[in-house]
């Protein structure tokens, strides 16, 4: 039975992957920042000179496509691999084993924090004001970052038995990529697919984001119910399917 502080463990978790992702790099955590920003550039040349976007605000149109992506991809992968990653650590210390994909995702959480700080300065700058709507965001990316939760515990306990896991999760996340309306607006997608879309969570999330900061207008009712729902049944799965296959870790460990 665990006895011992499980916030304390959580939170040296959390910054042990944060400080190693960035040990012996110059600019440090300021690859959170850049990474996003290149990635920014060259679409908006891209999708402004070469195929010209009908948005006129395509730099901060892209950058809400892109953070939760690169935030969802990132996390998904660490998470699935988390529990082996760790195994030295969960063999020794008596612990609850959910704490250790959890971490995993809130260290990511720092990185999508950082990068949606510059989102709202890059939006601020670029001539829009702060809106009442603002007030969703923290809505928006907590039901997020549950969903991401959810998915971790699923993957890595899946990875412990199947060492493949991850190599599915990173072609997954290609696949979402260009699946989540990024670098196009989701009015560009053919009606009778936009039902699918909105049950996808990243692309919700990509679209709750435009709504709140391009837009100027609250997230709409019926998206949020669908993030909220696949939030909750992806935890509940998450948290299922993890308390049934952690009984054999030690044996495969």
């Amino acid at each position: 039975m665990w006895r011992g502080d499980t916030t304390f463990v959580l939170e040296n978790l959390i910054l042990k992957d944060f400080r190693i992702r960035y040990r012996n790099m110059s600019l440090g955590v300021f690859w959170s920042l850049l990474n996003p920003l290149v990635m920014m550039v060259v679409l908006t040349f891209v999708f402004t000179l070469i195929f010209p976007s009908p948005s006129p605000d395509f730099p901060i149109f892209v950058l809400c496509g892109l953070i939760p992506v690169n935030f969802f991809g990132m996390a998904w992968s660490n998470g699935t691999s988390s529990i082996t990653d760790n195994a030295g650590l969960i063999k020794r210390v008596p612990m609850p084993g959910e704490i250790v994909p959890v971490a995993s995702v809130l260290s990511n959480c720092l990185h999508l924090l950082i990068q949606i700080g510059l989102l709202l300065a890059l939006t601020l700058a670029w001539g829009k004001s702060v809106n009442p709507n603002w007030i969703w965001l923290p809505a928006v990316l907590v039901l997020f970052v549950g969903f991401v939760c959810g998915l971790a515990l699923l993957f890595s306990g899946l990875h412990v038995y199947v060492r493949d896991t991850r190599y599915a999760v990173e072609s997954a996340n290609t696949m979402v990529f260009w699946l989540v309306p990024v670098m196009y607006s989701h009015a560009m997608v053919p009606r009778q697919f936009v039902g699918i879309y909105e049950l996808n969570p990243v692309a919700a999330v990509v679209m709750a984001m435009r709504d709140i900061l391009l837009d100027a207008r609250a997230p709409r009712t019926v998206l949020m119910i669908k993030l909220a729902a696949a939030t909750a049944v992806m935890l509940m799965a998450g948290h299922f399917v993890f308390s049934r296959l952690r009984k054999g870790f030690y044996r495969h460990l």
